[in-house]
């Protein structure tokens, strides 16, 4: 059996204690069957920070861009473009919208350089991986706008509990990455549109160190614990906990045109 976690920040999860090094949270999640793991930047720094820090770990693959939060005005999306040409670079994020109280950026500039990135996107014909928050709307119009749907995406930590969304994102040719918020207690909702979700179009992830799923909601999350977030959909969607384990690798491969052994 083969999980794969498609959002993970290893860099901010790993530390000097023993217990947390980066080759412990690795056979950590081997032995639960995470096997692959996508760790995504969140700017140029962090990208250039986690390259050094993973060393070209086999099993690890990478993405490029710049999050909502960390929009700088003079940066030039050519050193984004150079970074993510690399082959273990393998979709353009995280990247996106955010309009929650803790984001200072403003809505224009935000805008701004999702539309840039996108664009780097469709020139080096690789998936984006989209956060937003409080912007659902906003996002659909952008993607809609630059006819991004030929490579398509992930619309990650996917929190929407209004099905119009979920078929407008899917109408887009956009994959749907559930994290630890369906193990919530006050999930319901959204384990509710789940149900909807075309098996084609799932995902999993962790978004590590964040969103601990239940039973480790409250404390750092790993990689590891994609094992509960996948129990949660197959029992959800009444499949097999292997055969739902088989969709989520097959529509990674898919979407990113890679195979895993």
């Amino acid at each position: 059996m083969i999980l794969i976690d498609s959002h993970c920040h290893l860099d901010k999860i790993c530390n000097k204690e023993k217990k947390n090094s980066l080759n412990n949270i690795l056979l950590e999640s081997k032995k639960k069957n995470v096997k692959y793991i996508l760790n995504v930047s969140t700017s140029l720094k962090n990208f250039d920070k986690m390259k050094i820090f993973l060393k070209n770990k086999k099993n690890i693959f990478y993405s490029c861009g710049i999050h909502p939060f960390y929009y700088e005005k003079n940066i030039k999306t050519k050193e984004i473009e150079y970074r993510s040409k690399s082959k273990n670079v393998i979709a353009i994020g995280e990247i996106g919208l955010d309009y929650s109280k803790h984001n200072k950026i403003n809505k224009k500039n935000q805008k701004k350089m999702f539309i840039k990135q996108i664009k780097i996107s469709k020139k080096l014909k690789k998936p984006i991986i989209v956060h937003t928050r409080n912007s659902i709307e906003d996002t659909i119009q952008i993607l809609k706008n630059s006819k991004i749907n030929k490579y398509g995406g992930i619309i990650h930590s996917f929190n929407e509990t209004n099905l119009k969304y979920l078929q407008k994102i899917i109408d887009l040719n956009f994959y749907i990455s559930i994290s630890g918020i369906v193990t919530f207690k006050n999930a319901s909702k959204l384990r509710k549109i789940i149900e909807y979700i075309p098996l084609n179009k799932i995902l999993i992830e962790t978004d590590s160190p964040y969103l601990s799923p239940e039973p480790y909601r409250g404390k750092k999350n790993k990689p590891s614990n994609l094992y509960y977030i996948a129990k949660c959909i197959s029992k959800i969607r009444k499949i097999e906990f292997y055969k739902f384990s088989e969709i989520v690798k097959e529509n990674f491969e898919t979407l990113f045109n890679i195979k895993i052994k």
